[in-house]
């Protein structure tokens, strides 16, 4: 009998192999696929015929289409006008809850909002960055393969939620202690009971749905990194607003009554930290990130509550600015976060981690820093999704800020002056932020940090920083040269 051993490799073979040549073998995967003949009495012990597969990495990628401008434009643009929309409401119910006795009584929870809101932008938005890439990678192909990435996911983030919800609270309490030398106890027992349920609802919900469009997402052969990210903000703001205010009314209004009700979910909370963090760490997708994902969503929550000390300055000052706060904020986050997702992906599919290298595309992924010319006038894919994403800012904010107009009423009178410097805020906003992203998860794959866990908690937290800041100057801008539209400042 002849042996026949057969040898699948996609790597081309060589005579005289070259250096690169002896790289490429060495991270050829040998898989044992099946024997060609089966044992049997008369072998006489000889080994049986096999077929090893040889697979270089990135092979079973599935292969992709070229994205045109216009398939990007169309698979963006539509998922931002509903979060866009989403964080209008969004707008419109803080507008609102501002005035609540329990928002004018305990002024921390202003401090916690833009936290609040980050978190969900850190948690779900990485949640559908990972997923995205995983799913492009062909990792979420089976029933099976779906429900364990989803399932660790969803455990993962509720540990994460429900760690740096009280930690931003706690954040919250001091900053309000520092703000007005006092503390009150029943106040910070509201804040951090308040926070905890909100971020634990909100991240379920959250997570749930950001899954579900990934999986939708593959079987209508639609990029998830386009979609995923927007509609998972979608509608998390206004979850998030709604929850907040909704928990800090009932448990204001038990302040004196039950007492106890407050520390009581406290301590439900913590003590279930334990259970997801042993979920969680059982699952192989999610264990590395158990271990190393926090000092990213740490790191965003501090980032974000700066941005909410200077709300809730700014509010005291100009009414009016609490409206566009989670739009300008929230455009900002989702918009870089496509950016970030996709990077990361193509990263992913054309190296090893700590490796740049560019497949068929000599000038991009090969260095960390560029210019922002050649970030967003370049020849590159990551520069024309920039172009992509930067032409969807103007329109995209025009029809966010009427349509608040429009639903306030009259109460918010946009000038002609008041439009224009908005717009130059938000652009800044965002051509800051893409510009960063790109040298952010460029240093990070090259230092061997996962980029879908680390870089999108940084670049949304900057982007609630940079945002509100842009809009608070904007707001005095119009102040000082005398824009009527802009409420005078207060006495506080």
């Amino acid at each position: 009998m002849e042996s026949h051993n057969l040898i699948n490799s996609t790597a081309k073979a060589h005579e005289d192999p070259s250096p690169s040549d002896a790289c490429i073998v060495s991270d050829m995967e040998l898989t044992l696929v099946s024997p060609t003949s089966e044992t049997n009495d008369n072998d006489n012990g000889r080994l049986p015929d096999v077929v090893v597969e040889a697979k270089l990495p990135g092979d079973d990628v599935p292969e992709q289409i070229q994205e045109t401008y216009f398939s990007i434009a169309i698979q963006v643009f539509i998922p931002f006008l509903i979060a866009g929309f989403g964080m209008v409401f969004a707008g419109l119910v803080l507008d609102r809850i501002q005035h609540w006795p329990v928002f004018e009584k305990v002024t921390e929870l202003v401090i916690l909002i833009p936290a609040l809101l980050g978190l969900k932008g850190n948690l779900e938005m990485t949640l559908a960055s990972r997923l995205s890439t995983q799913a492009n990678l062909g990792h979420m192909d089976t029933p099976k393969q779906q429900l364990s990435m989803i399932i660790g996911n969803l455990t993962l983030i509720q540990c994460q939620a429900i760690v740096v919800g009280f930690l931003g609270s706690v954040v919250a309490v001091v900053m309000g202690a520092i703000k007005s030398n006092d503390v009150e106890l029943d106040h910070a027992y509201l804040l951090c009971a308040s926070s905890l349920v909100t971020v634990s609802i909100a991240s379920l919900v959250l997570g749930l749905i950001t899954a579900g469009v990934i999986v939708l997402s593959r079987l209508c052969h639609i990029n998830p990194d386009n979609v995923a990210t927007p509609i998972a903000a979608s509608l998390g703001d206004i979850t998030s607003l709604a929850l907040l205010s909704w928990v800090a009314t009932l448990l204001y209004k038990s302040i004196g009554t039950h007492d106890w009700l407050a520390p009581l979910i406290i301590a439900a909370y913590i003590l279930a930290i334990p259970l997801w963090i042993w979920i969680a760490k059982r699952n192989l997708q999610t264990r590395d990130v158990l271990y190393n994902g926090w000092t990213p969503v740490v790191g965003a929550m501090l980032i974000s509550s700066m941005g909410g000390l200077i709300l809730d300055f700014m509010v005291s000052r100009f009414e009016g600015i609490a409206v566009f706060q989670p739009v300008i904020n929230g455009v900002g986050g989702n918009l870089v976060a496509v950016q970030a997702s996709r990077i990361s992906t193509a990263l992913h599919k054309q190296s090893v981690l700590g490796v740049l290298s560019a497949v068929g595309n000599e000038d991009e992924d090969t260095v960390i820093f560029i210019s922002p010319v050649a970030a967003f006038w370049g020849k590159g894919t990551h520069a024309r999704t920039t172009r992509v994403l930067m032409a969807m800012v103007l329109p995209g904010h025009l029809i966010f800020i009427y349509t608040i107009d429009y639903m306030k009423s009259g109460d918010t009178q946009l000038s002609s002056l008041f439009v224009i410097v908005y717009l130059c805020a938000a652009t800044m906003q965002v051509a800051t932020l893409l510009y960063v992203a790109y040298i952010m998860i460029h240093w990070m794959w090259k230092r061997k940090i996962d980029p879908d866990n680390s870089a999108i908690p940084y670049l949304t937290s900057m982007g609630d920083l940079l945002g509100i800041s842009l809009l608070a100057i904007a707001f005095q801008f119009l102040y000082l040269v005398g824009d009527h539209e802009i409420p005078d400042p207060g006495e506080g």
